[in-house]
């Protein structure tokens, strides 16, 4: 898939930007605050349909306008598709793949597979169990159509039994009978959504630490491990045994929304033992092998995006890092930087086609 054209209006800061893209090597550079990254964003916006920042839809916006939009034009193998993000102040976004609106947004997921490598990816490593949840629903959305359905019809009764728990807490009064009633779609959609999770890691491990030690050329062995309460009772058997407690704390509080990955070198934690050079080689080696996995699960090779990894990387890390991309043939890049001279240094070494953007 190649994003050929790219069209920007009020979009962030970038009030009409139109750009026309080389199949291979696309970089940004200019001076911090110019809207490279929210470049990089709203092509991460036309492969997920968010942000990958984390901003709300309407705070995308440029102020004081009404809307922004996002067209782009793709090609694939084949033919070419026109895919157009519009968000109104007033109104739910949508998404058009030539001219006609998804019905869902799960159905877009996928069509267009995408991996950003940022600064923000040390998050994954110090925050809450809740980022890597996200990241790893993000990789598996992007090889499974029927993934994202199944995250959202569990997160809605989750939050349906949450509501009553808090209904009967504030009313003082029980009916485990109106409660069971969510027992069953919870368990069904719950126990989809783990085992597709359970698989999916088991494929990722090995491939993060083939990458980890070609990058690293370290002594010690990373590991990706997924922690869920599946992994030693039925759904079934954890509502009922949870249900007191439920009752006390007014939500539910095992099931696959509690999930996490652990990052782990030599069996301990990397954020308790890892240096920060030792982390930020797992960190890209977590993403090219979230790369891989994509290809070999869609047979499409996903948009790589690289977001002021220049700034954040010593030289020995950016020339693996590049020298793996090159190796991979990890197809459509886009690179921002501030620096013009070192962005074009590290392109020669990738001996593709390339075409530099000034912001």
């Amino acid at each position: 898939m190649i994003i050929k054209k790219l069209s920007l209006y009020n979009f962030k800061n970038h009030s009409e930007k139109k750009f026309e893209f080389s199949p291979q090597i696309n970089c940004f550079v200019g001076n911090n605050g110019a809207g490279k990254t929210n470049i990089l964003d709203a092509l991460h916006y036309l492969s997920v349909g968010k942000s990958f920042l984390g901003n709300t839809d309407l705070n995308n916006i440029l102020k004081d306008e009404d809307f922004f939009t996002i067209d782009a034009e793709i090609q694939s193998e084949d033919h070419e598709d026109n895919i157009k993000i519009l968000q109104p102040k007033e109104a739910k976004k949508v998404i058009k793949k030539n001219d006609k609106s998804y019905d869902r947004m799960a159905d877009h997921i996928g069509y267009l597979p995408s991996v950003m490598i940022s600064p923000y990816d040390s998050n994954l490593i110090s925050d809450s169990g809740e980022s890597r949840r996200k990241f790893l629903d993000s990789m598996i959305s992007q090889t499974d159509s029927e993934y994202l359905f199944d995250l959202i019809q569990y997160q809605k009764t989750i939050q349906q039994r949450n509501a009553l728990l808090k209904y009967f807490a504030k009313n003082r009064v029980w009916d485990k009978d109106s409660l069971e009633i969510y027992d069953d779609p919870i368990s069904k959609f719950g126990t989809k959504i783990f085992e597709k999770r359970r698989t999916f890691v088991e494929k990722l491990n090995p491939i993060v630490q083939n990458f980890y030690q070609i990058i690293s050329g370290g002594k010690e062995t990373v590991s990706v491990i997924y922690e869920s309460h599946l992994l030693n009772d039925s759904f079934e058997n954890l509502l009922k045994e949870s249900l007191e407690r439920d009752r006390m704390l007014t939500y539910t509080s095992k099931g696959i929304h509690k999930d996490d990955l652990l990052f782990e070198m030599d069996s301990i934690l990397i954020k308790k033992i890892g240096s920060q050079g030792q982390q930020k080689s797992f960190l890209i080696s977590l993403k090219l092998a979230q790369m891989s996995l994509i290809k070999e699960l869609t047979n499409k090779t996903p948009i790589l995006l690289l977001d002021d990894i220049f700034d954040k990387l010593d030289d020995h890390r950016v020339s693996q890092l590049i020298e793996l991309v090159n190796q991979e043939n990890f197809g459509q890049i886009f690179i921002t930087d501030t620096h013009r001279e070192r962005t074009e240094s590290v392109v020669k070494k990738i001996n593709e086609e390339s075409i530099i953007f000034e912001i």
